[in-house]
């Protein structure tokens, strides 16, 4: 049994942290002898829990295996059956009663002694021992089977301590040198024993013999001790002369550092002084002057030569100070235009040194630093050194507008030419990369001749919808070839970093001429006013100021127009140069184009998102399929079918698919197409409130239903729900213009059940309708009347004509909407049956028409058309 308990706490417990302290071999009582063991086991971690285990052998006898185990807090008795006999039965409760018969009475007793020994210590709640001898109920159990089963194991509660890894691998080489090890444990338990004494015997022995050596050592250690204290002694001595220079070097720091503080100090408040002295008082002074001579005069003063002299020197004081502002500004222009562009690099020699030191020059990154990694230099400096003169340059703008026009034409000029430089060398960086896109040097094209005119495009943009749309159909059969490729023969890694090159050129313009444009608006004041043409004063001979009369200011452009004029001037090369950069990116490869459309559809609505009217937004979106959808318009003389941007999506989608179809990156695609289709849904419906000829539920009806029918075959994954949400809009307006339509061959009829429907619903019995006044059986007979079959025929055939008037040729939907308008009137027939059923009971009433006659009118009408 010592064997078996040493095995199972090897191969079974001590994988889960567990001790096994008890152990009884068991079968079920009254079923055929299945031996197997309970186990009282323990955890060694904290808080402690105490289980039954049931261990079994396998099937083929080789080893142990657990198959279930009880948590002793839930057995609640334990029946030993008989007190004062041996029998080695036994039960035990859990949720259910466990039967069990003990190989051994001895065995039993000792399993029962311990779990009452665990029941005492670590469960709160008590177990119930049943028919157990009060001997096993103690601490201490009589000596033999159960002493060292129970007691000894319960000792072991405090006193076992779990081999480590490496004793327990010592052990096991031991016990597999000796066989007996298991068998005969007495021998083997000698044999350690003498080989333990061996062992001290040797360790005595080679203590004595190295007791010379100790001598030797404990010798050299005091001697490496007195040299120690020596050492510590020099350290000390060391420290002193040390601690003696750090004080002085530290004074001598503290002084340097008070000296900066103060030069610091000083560059800053002499800084601060010129600023609030110079330009604040310039403005004070400019803003006094204008309001002195903006004073209102009374009626006569204005002819006083007092009056004159004085606004004649106010004249004189504003001219000499604008004059001065202007040469000022003028000489701030020139510096920071020169500060800017001090430094010049061509591109072979960026490309034979891309990181160069700029002598005298305080930023930190140059031209060809900024172009090295396709980057344009930001200007935020410039803008924020000229901001300061904002306040300077409104008053300029009020008093003399000649040269305030003048400054803002020498700012327009000096910036062209620095952009011009920057953009330039930067798209040809841009092509440079771009061209090395394309495999086996095919795409090493020479950048000024790969950059020429692009015919029948005003706009870089118009080129890409021209690419990607009109001459769609020249290069379709180059793309669905392409499209038809597998994905091992389309260099995806080529087109990857073309669309990171591409995408990387607008990322920097984009902040580049938000940055520009929000500068001028606020620098020469073109946000606030709604018009340039305010209302200058112009001097007589004699000085008298008047204001200009209106006629002067017919040709005035409006402030937003003036902000667009300068920047098409600053930016006039961004054009250019994207037009070539985009004719480059085409003739690489013609899958680039697709590139381009979606990465310029981003951009558009980022731009529109950040300044709708901005420069650049109005330059990309010349061409984006969402600005032609915002910009449809509907004839009021004819119907309008499907929409041209609905057609224009499904030929982009199928292009998009058919390029893309074993492409394994297509996600600014996905993108695309979702911003595509939310702006194709919101413009439906906008073109379709619009609508004055077609009805709104026919707009909605067939541009919907073409929209599900193109995503439907397409079967694009990302448009899922896009593609449910059309077929749901579709078939609500099918069904909401079938009704509407309804309604008018049987109008009175109609409206008659209505009111017998609104009676009802007020609380009037249904039996009892016909005794109101407008909803007796004489009115309904009446209106009944009305609708012989003839007249239903030919309201049906006048309907068919106007929904065929509604519908387009080319969805072809007009038999889909008869047949539905078929099974609409049948079902309000029906209705209308039933309300006559129950609200006239017993009447006769009857329509003039049957179910049966309406199949045939339907019939007959669509095939007669």
């Amino acid at each position: 049994m010592t064997a078996i308990k040493h095995a199972l706490q090897r191969d079974i417990f001590t994988p889960n942290d567990e001790r096994l302290l008890s152990i009884v071999n068991v079968c079920k009582a009254g079923k055929k002898k299945k031996n197997c063991f309970l186990c009282a086991t323990v955890t060694t971690e904290r808080p402690v829990q105490v289980k039954v285990v049931k261990v079994k052998k396998s099937d083929k006898g080789d080893f142990y295996k657990r198959q279930m185990a009880w948590e002793l807090r839930d057995l609640t008795e334990v029946d030993a059956k008989d007190a004062n006999k041996e029998n080695p039965e036994f039960d035990l409760h859990f949720e259910k009663v466990y039967r069990w018969v003990a190989s051994s009475t001895a065995e039993k007793n000792s399993f029962i002694s311990c779990i009452w020994k665990l029941n005492q210590r670590y469960l709160r709640k008590k177990v119930e021992f049943v028919n157990v001898s009060p001997q096993l109920l103690e601490e201490s159990v009589p000596s033999g089977e159960s002493q060292s089963v129970a007691g000894g194991d319960e000792d072991a509660l405090d006193d076992y301590q779990e081999l480590n890894a490496r004793e327990e691998q010592d052990i096991e080489g031991m016990m597999e040198v000796c066989e007996y090890a298991i068998s005969n444990a007495e021998a083997f338990a000698e044999k350690l024993s003498r080989e333990l004494q061996v062992l001290d015997g040797a360790n005595i022995q080679s203590i004595m013999a190295s007791e010379k050596q100790v001598n030797i050592l404990m010798q050299l250690l005091d001697q490496a001790l007195a040299e120690v204290d020596n050492i510590e002694g020099k350290l000390l001595s060391y420290e002193e002369m040390l601690q003696s220079v750090k004080e002085q070097m530290d004074q001598i720091s503290q002084s340097n550092r008070l000296i900066q503080i103060s030069n610091t100090n000083n560059g800053k408040l002499l800084d601060e002084i010129q600023f609030l002295v110079g330009i604040e008082a310039c403005i004070n002074a400019s803003e006094a002057l204008s309001q002195c001579m903006n004073v209102a005069l009374k009626p006569g003063h204005d002819k006083l030569m007092a009056v004159k002299q004085q606004q004649h020197l106010f004249s004189e004081l504003r001219d000499t100070f604008a004059r001065r502002l202007t040469n000022h500004l003028n000489n701030v222009f020139v510096h920071q235009f020169n500060h800017f562009s001090h430094f010049k690099m061509t591109i072979p020699q960026f490309y034979r040194s891309s990181c160069l030191s700029l002598p005298g020059h305080d930023q930190s990154s140059t031209l060809s630093q900024h172009t090295a990694e396709l980057t344009l230099p930001k200007h935020s400096p410039l803008h924020r050194d000229l901001l300061r003169y904002a306040k300077l340059m409104e008053w300029l703008k009020n008093t003399q507008r000649e040269k305030y026009e003048g400054l803002s034409r020498t700012y327009v000029d000096y910036m062209t030419r620095l952009y011009e430089r920057e953009i330039k060398d930067f798209f040809e960086v841009a092509k440079i990369k771009m061209a090395g896109t394309s495999k086996d040097g095919k795409g090493k094209f020479g950048l000024h001749g790969s950059s020429g005119k692009l015919t029948g495009s005003t706009s870089s943009l118009n080129k890409l919808a021209v690419t990607s749309s009109n001459s769609r159909r020249s290069q379709s059969s180059s793309l669905l070839d392409m499209g038809n490729m597998s994905a091992s023969d389309l260099d995806v890694a080529d087109r990857t970093r073309f669309d990171k090159i591409f995408e990387q050129v607008l990322s920097e313009l984009e902040p580049l001429c938000l940055a520009e444009q929000d500068f001028i608006s606020k620098f020469f004041k073109l946000q606030q006013n709604p018009t340039l043409a305010q209302a200058e004063t112009v001097d007589d001979a004699d000085g008298t100021v008047h204001s200009r009369p209106p006629s002067e200011h017919r040709h005035s452009i409006s402030e937003k127009d003036m902000v667009r004029m300068m920047m098409n001037k600053i930016f006039q090369s961004i054009e250019t140069e994207l037009n070539s950069l985009i004719a480059l990116g085409d003739k690489i490869d013609s899958f680039n184009s697709l590139y381009m459309l979606v990465k310029m559809s981003h951009h558009v609505w980022t731009a529109e998102n950040v300044d709708p009217a901005s420069y650049l937004s109005t330059t990309l979106g010349n061409s984006g399929q969402i600005r032609q959808m915002e910009e449809v318009k509907i004839s009021k003389k004819s119907k309008v079918g499907i929409l041209p941007f609905v057609t224009g999506f499904e030929e982009f989608a199928k292009l998009a698919e058919a390029i893309f179809r074993n492409a394994e990156r297509r996600g600014d695609l996905d993108k695309a197409y979702i911003k595509l289709i939310k702006a194709v849904f919101s413009n439906v419906e906008k073109v379709a409130n619009e609508s004055q000829k077609t009805p709104r539920d026919v707009v909605m009806m067939e541009n919907f239903h073409h929209i599900f029918s193109t995503l439907s075959s397409l079967k694009i994954s990302c448009l899922e729900a896009e593609r449910k949400d059309a077929k749901l809009n579709y078939t609500d307006h099918l069904q909401s213009y079938v009704i509407n339509s309804l309604g008018q061959p049987l109008e009175k009829l109609n409206h008659f059940f209505e009111g017998v429907v609104a009676r009802v619903a007020q609380g009037v019995r249904e039996e009892e309708v016909s005794y109101q006044l407008a909803f007796n059986k004489q009115e309904l007979r009446k209106v009944i009347k009305e609708y012989p079959g003839k007249e239903v025929k030919k309201g049906l055939d006048n309907l068919y004509k106007k929904v065929d008037k509604h519908l387009c040729e080319e969805e072809n939907l007009l038999q889909v909407v008869w047949h539905s308008m078929q099974d609409e009137f049948i079902r309000q027939y029906k209705h209308f049956e039933g309300l006559i059923n129950r609200c006239y009971p017993g009447s006769g009433i009857t329509m003039e028409f049957t179910i049966q006659d309406m199949l045939e009118y339907f019939s007959s009408i669509a095939q007669s058309h």
